[in-house]
């Protein structure tokens, strides 16, 4: 695990400038840099940095990495789980390789499969190789986007990319201006939900696409997508096993290191059935001392019973706002989850005693977890009505001003794409927009984000549609952003067993009854679960990673916290701060619930304070 950096054309002092972009991420990997220039013009020089945390081979590696005569070269960040299965391949194809580290199958694979290469990949990863020969820049972003790529091109034309934005604040060629188009879907979203970031003119590159860039051409090409078109044979009971072995294989794949794994462990499912098939030396939970917030005792327990060692902690208000502005320096773009808070606490906690840790994200995505996926009580009975009679209701009732029922009529059409945005919908779109100032009303609707991707999937059920949108959008967008930065942050490497294509081929196959049973979601993957783990964790009611903001932001401490910040200089550029300070007065006062407007845009103001006031660069000094 580890990160990189990189630009092409000129600079002065360009090996100044890459050590220092390289120092900006440090954190992603402290054990060793290593870099690379060629080229002396414009048009043919290229720079690549590296930062490395060692994992596997810690002895042979370092990167930048190179072929035998030294024209193709790469920098990586990631895990390649079948990289033992690749390298077989090549040395059958007359491939000679020097270490045993994932990273020089992927020099080999670029020389023997081109393009190609980023299809045949298994686990995570971002990557940039430069074929010194062609002048060609190929670079891949993993299937389901756990690894973070980002990419400016400058006024001169020149290519900035990396693992992280914050490294490019040390090129003088890039400008952190604030996307004013990034404001209004964010505020809905409660993410960047955009392929462009809040730094106008810097990208992300998407999940599962591979980029080439030449003579100042970037052509971007995506090669692999979920295929939910064909469902299994199998029954319920087969489909159980299979999960069960899949799930022992996977782990297997991700377990495997030269430095200690551990496992994150709430008393959900998800973590529970990692940890219980993993069976780790250590497990590391964190809460809070309210008891709807806190899963430690659960975590604890499941600990106990299997024999192993749980490391917990509570985190105090304090601390919590005390890291803040550090959170929202590594998360480089806003983003208001609150469970980023807790998850920087516990990356934190892990790294005192592992470099690895294997965690549940995914899980619920891809078996079906989420409460919004599942269909019960009066909605259950609503759906009996012909579809094209709700359908019809829900024309009309989006004609007509709000009414009780309105939401309800719409959310139980049978038809997703006019509601449903994924699991974070903060601002309705109409209060987003009367918050903002005009100069920033005019970023891309909710639609015009949604609807590329329910596109793609017209074809496919209810419920799949709403799973391919999260997938694509909720997934990588929020829950694999912190986790990579908040794990990152500590130096340390997260691994997602259930992201991962094999698991995914066989999960895509199932049929909605086995996901969402009437009972429970997720069914089929609880049942698998339940081979492992006793009852009360394989079938315990999804929690989530509760954080109790709503009661800190009735305390006159942090009540005064935030409003400073909504009576600044820089909340009066972008919003209506009589309206912010309704928000936040309204719920201090009891008589409305506005926790998550309120962090949403406490959320955006810290981060412009650390990128766009000058915090992050003082933190450079």
């Amino acid at each position: 695990m580890c990160g990189f950096i990189g630009f092409t054309g000129i600079v002065d002092r360009r090996e100044d400038v890459i050590r220092r972009m390289a120092d900006r991420i440090i954190h992603r990997g402290p054990d060793s840099g290593g870099f690379h220039m060629s080229g002396e013009t414009e048009l043919d020089a290229v720079t690549l940095g590296f930062r490395r945390l060692s994992i596997i081979d810690l002895a042979d590696g370092s990167q930048p990495m190179y072929n035998e005569d030294g024209s193709v070269v790469i920098t990586f960040n990631g895990e390649i789980y079948n990289f033992m299965e690749l390298r077989e391949q090549l040395i059958s194809a007359g491939h000679v390789f020097k270490t045993r580290c994932d990273t020089e199958v992927l020099v080999h694979g670029y020389e023997e499969w081109g393009e190609k290469l980023a299809e045949k990949l298994r686990g995570m990863f971002g990557f940039v190789i430069y074929d010194t020969k062609t002048g060609t820049l190929y670079g891949a972003r993993d299937p389901f986007g756990i690894k973070p790529f980002y990419y400016y091109k400058t006024e001169k034309g020149a290519l900035l990319f990396g693992s992280e934005i914050k490294s490019f604040l040390e090129h003088p060629d890039f400008h952190p201006e604030v996307n004013e188009n990034a404001l209004r879907p964010y505020l809905t979203f409660q993410y960047s939900s955009m392929e462009e970031t809040f730094f106008k003119g810097t990208f992300k590159l998407p999940p599962a696409h591979y980029f080439t860039y030449k003579n100042g051409t970037l052509t971007k090409t995506r090669y692999w997508d979920v295929d939910f078109s064909k469902k299994t044979s199998m029954s319920y009971a087969e489909c159980a096993e299979q999960i069960d072995a899949r799930v022992h294989e996977s782990v297997a794949a991700h377990r495997i290191s030269d430095v200690k794994v551990g496992s994150f462990l709430s008393g959900g499912v998800d973590s529970s059935y990692i940890t219980a098939v993993l069976m780790p030396n250590d497990t590391f939970s964190v809460g809070f001392n309210y008891e709807k917030f806190d899963e430690t005792s659960e975590a604890a327990e499941l600990s106990k019973r299997l024999g192993v060692q749980n490391y917990l902690r509570h985190i105090t208000a304090d601390e919590c706002f005390d890291a803040f502005p550090t959170i929202q320096y590594h998360m480089d773009e806003p983003q208001s989850n609150p469970s980023s808070v807790p998850l920087y606490f516990l990356s934190k906690l892990a790294a005192e005693h592992v470099t690895v840790v294997l965690s549940g994200e995914g899980a619920d995505e891809i078996y079906a977890g989420y409460e919004e996926y599942d269909v019960r009580g009066l909605s259950a009975k609503y759906r009996k009505i012909p579809g094209f009679l709700r359908r019809g209701a829900a024309g009309i009732a989006k004609k007509l001003p709000y009414f009780k029922g309105h939401d309800f009529i719409i959310k139980n059409s049978g038809v997703p794409e006019d509601h449903f945005i994924g699991q974070a919908l903060v601002f309705p779109e109409n209060e987003a927009v009367a918050i903002l100032k005009d100069k920033y009303k005019k970023g891309p609707s909710v639609k015009d984000i949604t609807r590329p991707v329910y596109d793609k999937v017209g074809h496919l059920s209810e419920l799949e549609k709403k799973q391919y949108l999260d997938m694509n959008l909720w997934l990588p967008g929020d829950i694999l952003l912190k986790a990579d930065k908040m794990s990152m942050a500590h130096s340390l490497e997260l691994r997602v067993p259930y992201l991962d294509k094999e698991v995914m081929r066989e999960a895509q196959e199932l049929p909605h009854k086995y996901k969402i049973d009437g009972n429970d979601t997720k069914a089929v993957l609880r049942t698998a679960a339940n081979k492992t783990l006793p009852d009360e964790w394989a079938h315990r009611p999804k929690k989530g990673f509760p954080v109790p903001i709503r009661q800190w932001l009735r305390e006159d401490k942090y009540y005064n916290i935030v409003k400073e910040y909504f009576t600044s200089d820089a909340a009066a550029e972008y919003f209506d701060t009589d309206a912010l300070m309704k928000l936040l007065d309204d719920h201090k006062a009891g008589t409305a619930n506005n926790q998550r407007k309120i962090w949403t845009v406490y959320t955006f103001l810290t981060w412009h304070k650390e990128f766009i006031e000058g915090d992050a660069m003082r933190r450079a000094k």
